[in-house]
């Protein structure tokens, strides 16, 4: 006999779900009932993906701590059961948005509400096999997102595709340099033949000729037979060398004949050996400071090429945040089970400077999953003290308007990225007017994008909402 999954039912008393979850035979029921606080609402033992929220017998002083019960129990993806004449309280839709997949109107349909509970159960099962199966790092979703800043940068990055130029990669450390290369290599012609990494500030300094050139049979002691360097090994592909701004002066010399001619010679051998390899190049430092202060060689620097990318920080994407975290979080393996982040958590994510970008936001992700305790993650799980949410890291000086323009289209795209780019639910956020949330989209260039999850489909009974 199947096993039942396990379903929490949380409602106003315990006795609630017997109401509405007659046909959900396939379900062992948890109910819990809403009281003063939710400390002994703990689900026992279960690992819990689906829970129904039923807001139809709810007072007012539950419907006032209900958020605090969603947060704290160990349930991933919520259903609502609601009463039609509910969705005009502004309270319940505010709790429907903030915690729940999908929601349902009475009467119950039984077909339909074990559709979305199935589906639901089955999508956390299916990422939570992924998760094990392929770990997930910031690498693999460094260019994903919908902000103006990183839409630009992948436009960019394509167009560089389908060159066969040179490429110089800037950006800060954590920024995901690396995938930008991966990215132009894997939309070129090239995308058939090797990528080879070269790690400039792991490169020994003696060793740079034979990484590089490889050698011949005899060319030294203990070289028994042939090798072929790195550059050889990327012919009819392409080169990619992280860090160049970690050469030193003798292994930018090295590498200069290969940059002129396309030829390298390997240790021991007297004959050229041409290799036709793109090159990309990632440097945290900006080279032409570098060339400046006699640190990098220019002709080095202007053969590097003249396409020329600068990949933006964190701080300057935080619309993307959110789905960035969950994205890194759904593939972060947890001994509580999946998670989830709290509400307060993500506006701490939006308000962090990042100055370490994708690889501190990972870094602090996977602290969360293995010290946090249930599924909902607090900012203390991830390090953000009591005056986190207050701190700005600022690197120049702003003018005031400068300033409260920053702010402004900081609101904005963060009240988007809550509200999952519903322009009536972010207005609600900033407490302002729909009209006037428009205007302030014109006034600063924000654009308007319209965001379905294809896992959720239309919500509820009223899909225009």
């Amino acid at each position: 006999m199947k096993e039942k999954r396990p379903l929490v039912w949380l409602s106003a008393e315990h006795s609630g779900c017997t109401n509405h979850a007659t046909g959900l035979q396939e379900w062992r029921l948890l109910p819990i009932a809403i009281g003063a606080g939710p400390g002994q609402g703990d689900v026992p033992g279960d690992t819990t993906w689906v829970g129904v929220f039923d807001l139809s017998e709810l007072s007012s002083e539950q419907l006032a701590v209900a958020g605090s019960w969603l947060e704290a129990l160990r349930v991933e993806h919520w259903v609502a059961i609601l009463e039609p004449g509910q969705i005009d309280n502004p309270g319940v839709c505010e709790l429907i948005n903030r915690y729940c997949e999908d929601y349902h109107t009475l009467p119950v349909q039984p077909e339909r509400l074990n559709g979305i509970l199935g589906h639901l159960w089955g999508m956390s099962e299916l990422q939570a096999r992924t998760s094990l199966v392929a770990p997930l790092s910031y690498h693999d979703i460094a260019l994903e997102g919908e902000s103006t800043a990183i839409r630009r940068t992948r436009g960019l990055l394509g167009k560089f595709s389908h060159t066969e130029e040179p490429v110089l990669i800037y950006g800060e450390n954590g920024t995901g340099k690396e995938a930008a290369a991966r990215f132009i290599h894997n939309n070129s012609p090239r995308r058939n033949k090797p990528l080879v990494v070269i790690n400039c500030a792991a490169l020994p300094p003696s060793l740079t000729q034979n990484e590089l050139f490889g050698h011949e049979k005899g060319a030294f002691t203990h070289a028994l037979s042939a090798r072929k360097g790195r550059i050889e090994a990327a012919d009819g592909g392409t080169l990619l060398l992280v860090g160049v701004d970690e050469l030193q002066a003798e292994q930018q010399s090295a590498i200069l004949r290969f940059l002129q001619e396309g030829q390298i010679e390997r240790i021991g051998g007297f004959h050229p050996i041409r290799v036709n390899a793109r090159l990309i190049a990632t440097s945290t430092s900006p080279l032409e400071d570098l060339v400046a202060s006699g640190r990098f060689r220019s002709d080095v620097f202007y053969r590097l090429g003249s396409l020329h990318v600068l990949l933006p920080p964190l701080r300057e994407r935080k619309e993307d945040i959110p789905l960035l975290a969950n994205r890194l979080l759904s593939a972060t393996p947890s001994p509580a089970g999946p998670r989830r982040l709290a509400h307060k958590t993500t506006i701490c994510l939006a308000e962090h400077p990042w100055p370490g970008n994708l690889r501190e936001l990972q870094n602090r992700l996977r602290q969360a999953s293995l010290l946090g305790e249930g599924l909902v993650i607090d900012p203390d799980d991830m390090g953000f003290g009591p005056a986190s949410a207050n701190r700005q890291s600022r690197s120049q000086e702003l003018s005031l308007d400068a300033f409260r323009s920053q702010a402004d289209r900081q609101a904005i795209s963060v009240s988007l990225a809550l509200a999952q780019n519903n322009i009536s639910a972010a207005a609600r956020l900033l407490n302002i007017s729909r009209v006037s949330f428009y205007r302030l989209m014109d006034k600063h260039h924000v654009p308007h994008r319209t965001s379905v999850s294809p896992s959720k489909g239309a919500k509820g009974d009223f899909p225009w909402l």
